[in-house]
C-alpha cells in the first residue's frame, strides 16, 4: 500500500491519516463497508459509510493509476525511449490526465500528416522554422523540394513542416494544460436541432437553439442534450473563443517577430483548429459526462435509499389487488409471513351488477383469511379499483393503501418469481409483489433490478458499471441498516447482508429448509462455507428472534456479548433484565468497560441497542388517501389544493402522484417560499405532501404543481372542454368513463349489503 496515497486521500477527504490507514487495512482484509462503519469505529475514528466508501473508491482509482503507469513505463522501455528524466516525470504524475499527456508524444499512432511529412524528410525544415532564427523560409524550403517524395513546390515543403510543428504543439504538455484550463473555465455547450428534424425532435424543443457554460450545466441538461445528439436529432458542440486559445499558444511558442515566426503562427492556428480543439472537445465531453453521471447517479441512489427505507406496514395479513379494466383485477391473499394463501380474478369495473357480486367476494375473503389491510397497485384502473373497494363496506380497521407497483412486472417475470411460484402466471406473481411491498418494501424491492424501480434520472444514459456499483452499495447499506431476520429472509435479501453474497445466501436458505429455523446466531456457523471471517462480517446484521439469548435479536455483535454479560453480572441481573429494565441500564458505568479493543463508540452503540433491541430504524407507517373525486387530468382545475405522494426526485424538482395516472412536476422554483438548491433538502421519496395545481397541459400530459404557501400566479389553462355527459353508473363501464364519487358508490353498496352508510 503506497504511503503517499494514504496521505493524498487524507488531504482530499479532510480526515486524519490514521483513519485512512485503518480503513485501508480493513478493506484489504475484505471487511465490508457496513461492517467497518458499524463495528470498527474505534479503528476508524467513527467514520461513516460515506467516508469509508470514498476511501475505498479512491484507493481503487489510485491503483488503476499505478497500473496504467506501469504499462506506460513498459511501453517506453520497449520503444527504447525511457530516459531517467522521463521516468521521473511519469512517476511524479498524480492524475491520469497528466500521465497521458506525458505519454502522448511517444504513444504509437496511426499515420498522420506530420508522420507523412517526416517520411518526406521535412523534419529538419520544421526544426529550423520552430527555432525562429533569422532566415528566409521560402529559400530554406527550396532545398527540400523533391518530386520523388511528392514535395513538388516550396509551399509543399513549408506546409509539411507546419504539419510537423502543429503536431509538436498539440502534444506539448504545457500547451495542453493551458488550453485544457481554458476549456474547463470558459467552454460553452452549443446545441441546435438538425435541419428537418424539428417535428421528430419536439421533446428536445428547449435545446433547438441553446448555449450555456459547460462548467455550470446541470446534470439533467447535459444528459438530455447528449441523448438528443445520440438519437441524431440534435447537434452538440463544445466551443471556446478560438482567438483567445490561439493567443495562449502564441505566448508559449512564438519567440521572435520574423518570417519563421509567421510560419509557426500559422502552424499554431492549424494545430488548434485541427488537433487540439478536437482533442479537448472530446476530453471536455467525457469530463462533463462523468460529472453528469455522478450527479444523476447520486440522485438515483438517494431516491433508491429513501424508497427502500419506506415505512413498512409490518407483518399483517394482506389482500393485494393488481387492478385492470379489460382483463380483470388479480387478487391474492397473503398471510403475515407473505405466503400466498389464495388467488383469483374479479371484474368489478364491468357493470354495477358485477361490482356488487365482486364486492361480496372481497368481503368474504377478508373474513376468511383474517385480512388486516388491502394493497392496491397504483397502475391502470387503480383509482377506480380503490373507489370500488372503499365502497363495499369494509370494517373500519382494514386500511386501503395505494402501493407503487413500479418494477412489479419485472419481478413477476424474473427467475426468482418463477422459482417461488412455478405454477402461477405473472399476474398472480405481480399481485403478490404488490402485497409484500406494503408489508416490507425493502425485503420485496431487493428482488428487483434497482434500475427498474423507476426512481432514477436518465439511468439508461449514465455509466452502467458506475450506476450498478452505486445502487448495489445503496441496497447493501439499507439492508444492513435495517437488519435481516435469518429465519424468514429470502435468498435475494440475504445476498445483500455484509459478507454473504449470492452463493452463501443460497446455502443459508437450503440449510434452513433442510434443518429447520436457526435457534441462535451461533447455529448459523453450521451453514457449509460460512467460516469465521464471514460470520464476523455478517453476524451483527442477522437477527434470530425468539432465541434463547435476547442479544441474538439485536444489532449487538456476538464479539461484544461478553461485555454485555459482564455488565449484567456486575448488576446481579440477566441480560434480559438489562433490556427490559431502564433503571437498571442507568446504573451501568460504561467507562468501566473500556478496553484496548472496545471503546466508548461501541459501548454507546450497545447502550442504544439495549434500550431498543432489534428495533426497525424505519419510520412508522402512515396511511394516505388521494382527494375524492379526482381520478383523471380532466378532473383537475388550476388552483386546486391536493394531497400527493412524492414518487421521484430529480435535480430540477420532484414528481408527485396526485391520483390521476400522471405524475405532476413540482419544479425546484416552486418547492418552497425560499431558495432551494437541492430538492432532496425539501422532500423525500414516498413523502406525503400537499400541492397546488399551477398548469394542466393534457395534450402533452404535463401537470405543473407548487408547494409554495403564497398565492398562485395567474396561469393559462391548457385543457380541452370537460365532457358534457358523465356516466351515472356506480362503476365505470369502460376505461374512458370516470367513476362516480366514492360516497355515491358506498351508499349503493351499503343498501345492497344491508349496511347503513351516510
Amino acid at each position: 500500500m503506497e504511503e503517499k496515497y494514504l496521505q493524498t486521500i487524507a488531504q482530499e477527504l479532510n480526515i486524519q491519516h490514521k483513519q485512512v490507514m485503518a480503513t485501508a487495512l480493513l478493506l484489504n482484509e475484505n471487511a465490508t463497508v457496513p461492517f467497518i462503519a458499524r463495528y470498527r469505529k474505534e479503528a476508524t475514528g467513527s467514520l461513516d459509510e460515506v467516508a469509508i466508501t470514498a476511501i475505498r473508491d479512491r484507493l481503487e482509482q489510485l491503483a488503476e493509476l499505478d497500473k496504467r503507469r506501469e504499462a506506460i513505463l513498459e511501453s517506453l522501455e520497449k520503444l527504447e525511449k525511457l530516459t531517467p528524466e522521463l521516468k521521473a516525470k511519469i512517476m511524479a504524475a498524480e492524475t491520469m490526465t497528466v500521465l497521458e499527456d506525458i505519454y502522448l508524444p511517444y504513444r504509437p499512432k496511426r499515420r498522420t500528416r506530420a508522420t507523412m511529412a517526416k517520411e518526406k524528410g521535412l523534419e529538419p525544415l520544421a526544426k529550423l522554422l520552430f527555432e525562429q532564427g533569422e532566415c528566409d523560409p521560402a529559400l530554406e524550403a527550396k532545398s527540400f523540394v523533391n518530386p520523388e517524395k511528392e514535395v513538388h513546390t516550396v509551399e509543399d515543403a513549408l506546409a509539411g513542416a507546419r504539419d510537423i510543428i502543429a503536431e509538436w504543439i498539440s502534444e506539448d504538455q504545457e500547451a495542453r494544460t493551458q488550453i485544457r484550463a481554458l476549456y474547463q473555465n470558459t467552454a460553452l455547450f452549443e446545441c441546435s436541432v438538425i435541419a428537418g428534424k424539428e417535428e421528430e425532435a419536439a421533446k428536445y424543443k428547449d435545446y433547438f437553439d441553446w448555449s450555456e457554460p459547460v462548467a455550470k450545466a446541470p446534470s439533467h441538461r447535459v444528459l438530455a442534450m447528449r441523448r438528443g445528439a445520440k438519437e441524431k436529432l440534435l447537434i452538440l458542440r463544445v466551443v471556446v473563443d478560438e482567438e483567445r486559445a490561439v493567443e495562449c499558444l502564441n505566448a508559449l511558442f512564438v519567440k521572435r517577430d520574423n518570417a519563421a515566426a509567421e510560419q509557426v503562427k500559422a502552424a499554431i492556428r492549424d494545430s488548434f483548429k485541427r488537433l487540439i480543439s478536437l482533442s479537448m472537445e472530446t476530453e471536455i465531453r467525457m469530463e462533463s459526462k462523468i460529472r453528469a453521471d455522478e450527479a444523476a447517479i447520486k440522485v438515483f441512489a438517494e431516491n433508491l435509499r429513501q424508497l427502500l427505507l419506506s415505512s413498512p406496514l409490518g407483518q399483517k395479513s394482506i389482500l393485494a389487488i393488481d387492478p385492470a379494466f379489460r382483463t380483470g383485477c388479480k387478487v391474492v391473499c397473503l398471510d403475515r409471513q407473505g405466503r400466498l394463501l389464495y388467488h383469483d380474478a374479479i371484474f368489478p369495473l364491468m357493470s354495477p351488477d358485477a361490482a356488487r357480486r365482486e364486492g361480496l367476494k372481497v368481503l368474504a375473503w377478508c373474513d376468511k383469511f383474517n385480512i388486516e389491510a388491502i394493497a392496491i397497485g397504483n397502475g391502470t384502473a387503480s383509482r377506480e379499483t380503490e373507489a370500488f373497494v372503499q365502497s363495499i363496506g369494509l370494517p373500519a380497521a382494514i386500511p386501503v393503501v395505494m402501493v407503487n407497483e413500479s418494477g412489479a412486472s419485472v419481478y413477476s417475470a424474473s427467475e426468482a418469481a418463477r422459482e417461488e411460484f412455478p405454477d402461477k402466471d405473472i399476474t398472480v406473481r405481480g399481485a403478490v409483489s404488490i402485497g409484500r411491498r406494503l408489508m416490507d418494501p425493502l425485503a420485496e424491492l431487493v428482488k428487483i433490478d434497482p434500475k427498474s424501480i423507476g426512481v432514477g434520472q436518465y439511468q439508461h444514459d449514465v455509466d452502467q458499471p458506475m450506476l450498478k456499483r452505486s445502487l448495489d452499495d445503496t441496497v447493501i447499506s439499507c439492508v444492513n441498516a435495517v437488519g435481516v431476520e435469518v429465519n424468514t429472509a429470502s435468498r435475494q435479501l440475504l445476498t445483500y447482508v455484509s459478507g454473504v453474497g449470492p452463493r452463501l445466501a443460497e446455502s443459508i436458505v437450503t440449510f434452513r429448509d433442510q434443518n429447520g429455523p436457526f435457534a441462535s446466531r451461533q447455529s448459523i456457523k453450521g451453514v457449509p462455507g460460512l467460516g469465521e471471517k464471514t460470520f464476523e462480517q455478517c453476524a451483527g446484521f442477522l437477527r434470530v428472534r425468539n432465541a434463547e439469548n435476547p442479544l441474538d435479536a439485536s444489532a449487538v455483535h456476538p464479539e461484544s456479548y461478553p461485555v454485555v454479560h459482564q455488565m449484567a453480572d456486575d448488576l446481579g441481573c440477566s441480560v434480559a433484565d438489562l433490556i427490559h429494565n431502564a433503571p437498571l441500564r442507568e446504573k451501568i458505568d460504561f467507562q468501566k468497560y473500556v478496553t484496548e479493543t472496545v471503546g466508548m463508540p461501541t459501548l454507546m452503540d450497545i447502550k442504544s441497542e439495549l434500550s431498543k433491541p432489534g428495533r426497525d430504524p424505519r419510520e412508522k407507517f402512515e396511511t394516505f388517501s388521494f382527494a375524492e373525486g379526482i381520478h383523471e387530468m380532466t378532473d383537475l382545475e388550476i388552483g386546486m389544493e391536493l394531497p400527493g405522494i412524492v414518487t421521484n426526485i430529480t435535480a430540477f424538482g420532484a414528481f408527485v402522484d396526485i391520483g390521476v395516472h400522471q405524475d405532476g412536476l413540482v419544479h425546484i422554483s416552486e418547492m418552497a417560499d425560499r431558495f432551494v438548491k437541492d430538492p432532496a433538502d425539501v422532500v423525500k421519496v414516498h413523502q406525503n405532501v400537499t400541492v397546488r395545481v399551477l398548469e394542466i397541459d393534457i395534450p402533452r400530459k404535463r401537470i405543473a404543481l407548487s408547494m409554495k404557501k403564497e398565492r398562485l400566479p395567474e396561469t393559462k389553462e391548457k385543457r380541452p372542454e370537460k365532457r358534457a355527459e358523465k356516466s351515472k353508473s356506480p362503476v365505470p363501464s369502460s376505461r374512458n368513463n370516470k367513476p362516480p364519487k366514492p360516497q355515491q358508490v358506498q351508499r349503493e353498496f351499503g343498501d345492497t349489503l344491508g349496511i347503513k352508510l351516510p
